[in-house]
Order: structure tokens, then C-alpha cells, then sequence
């Protein structure tokens, strides 16, 4: 069976390079010249293997992986870099990344640490419970008064009353229930749900008329209807059950 490898860097050079090794190895090669482009076409097709620039102009290469691993946490990450630091090193290690290279790497190098990967995402499928879906962590949520709130399926439901979320709103409840009682800032929670980032000053309006739409449907389960609580001028936290 041939792999999805996802090469995303912003020098022309080094995709092509990196695609046309991968591609003799037999593997399915897709390149992206943007963190943007590279989270599109990650939410649209199945990636086993992401090998991502840290530096790139917009969404740097910890700015894909961030989102990647809401959106396709099963995608094992390769983060080659010219600017190798201990930050930069620990920062990829928090979010789950498979390795982490110095440019320029040897094609040796890169083939290997793709087989690693491919063999780690094996296992990992084949250690996964198939009873238990932990993909997205949390799927379903029950409360107090016995509304359910099914992530995996997009919709909140309490007796007879069935709200459906769009995949957006799907995304940033999701994201806000996992993280409970953590403060988003309106910048971090449109890289996540959205896919891009934005400046500050843009991301509250960008953001606003989504959590908007989302309360509103909140709002018709009266345990949830005040569970998205806005931190002023900063963003949005999920609150828990007190």
C-alpha cells in the first residue's frame, strides 16, 4: 500500500527535492508552498506523513502542527529546520512530533526517519482499542441534566430536542470542551478552527460572528447556554461543571 506524504515548505528547491526522493521510494507525494495550503489539503485528505519547514512566511511550521493535531491527529510530523534551537526543540516535542531535523539532512536521513514514522503510525493503529475512537480524545459528553453533546457526530441532544453544528462550530466546541477552563486568545482559536492566522486586531472579528452562532445553539440547553464565556480582551474559555 503506497503512503500520503505531505511535503510543506516555502522554497521550491527543497519540495521538489524532497517529493521527487520521496516519490522513488514508492510513496504518494503531495507538496505545499504554504502552512495555509498544507492545512486545506490535510482537512480535506488523509496524510500518514506531514515533513514541515519551521520557517516559513504566515503559519510557521509549529503553527501547522498545532492545527494538524486538532484537525488529523493520526498524521505522524517530520520538522526539518535551518534554525534548530532548545525552544524550537521542545516546543515540537509538546506537540507530538514524530522527529525533528537539521537542514540540510541527507536523504538517508529523511527516508529513514519516514519509515520510523510509518511504522510508529502502525503501531499505534494496531495498540487502538477498535471499541474506543481516540482520534479527537472526546467525543461524547454527557452532562448533568443528561444532554449529550456527540462531537463526532456535530450535535447536542437532550430528550427529544437535537441541535446539528456546522464543522466549524463542531471544531471550536470541540476544542474549547477538551481544554476546559483554559483561556484561548481570539488569535489561537481561528489558526485551530479556521486554519490560518490573522493579526490580533482582525482575529476578534473574524472570530465573533462563529462563537456567535454557536451560542445561540447553546443557548437552547440551558446547561450549556452559559458555558462559553468571553475573557475580555483576550478571548474565549469553555467552563466546566462546578
Amino acid at each position: 500500500m503506497k503512503h500520503n506524504i505531505l511535503v510543506v515548505d516555502d522554497e521550491q528547491v527543497a519540495r521538489q527535492s524532497l517529493s521527487e526522493m520521496l516519490k522513488l521510494e514508492g510513496h504518494l507525494v503531495t507538496s505545499a508552498p504554504n502552512g495555509q495550503v498544507a492545512i486545506e489539503y490535510a482537512r480535506a485528505n488523509t496524510v500518514d506523513v506531514m515533513i514541515v519547514d519551521l520557517k516559513m512566511p504566515g503559519m510557521d511550521g509549529l503553527e501547522v502542527i498545532q492545527v494538524l493535531n486538532e484537525i488529523s491527529p493520526e498524521t505522524e510530523v517530520i520538522l526539518l529546520t535551518a534554525y534548530g534551537s532548545i525552544e524550537s526543540a521542545v516546543q515540537s516535542l509538546r506537540l507530538r512530533i514524530h522527529d525533528y531535523l537539521l537542514k540540510p539532512a541527507s536523504p538517508s536521513q529523511i527516508i529513514s526517519s519516514v519509515k520510523k514514522a510509518l511504522a510508529h503510525k502502525l503501531a499505534r493503529a494496531q495498540a487502538r482499542n477498535p471499541e474506543i475512537d481516540d482520534t479527537n480524545e472526546v467525543i461524547v459528553v454527557t452532562m448533568k441534566d443528561g444532554t449529550v453533546v456527540d462531537l463526532a457526530l456535530r450535535q447536542i441532544k437532550h430528550k427529544s430536542k437535537v441541535e446539528h453544528l456546522t464543522p466549524a462550530e463542531g471544531r471550536l466546541l470541540r476544542i474549547l470542551i477538551k481544554n476546559e477552563g483554559k483561556v484561548f486568545s481570539h488569535r489561537e482559536l481561528v489558526l485551530l478552527v479556521q486554519g490560518y492566522d490573522t493579526s490580533q486586531r482582525e482575529a476578534p472579528e473574524i472570530l465573533r460572528p462563529l462563537v456567535s452562532r454557536l451560542r445561540h445553539k447553546l443557548e437552547k440547553f440551558p446547561i450549556l447556554s452559559e458555558k462559553v464565556v468571553s475573557v475580555r480582551g483576550t478571548g474565549y474559555v469553555y467552563k466546566g461543571n462546578e
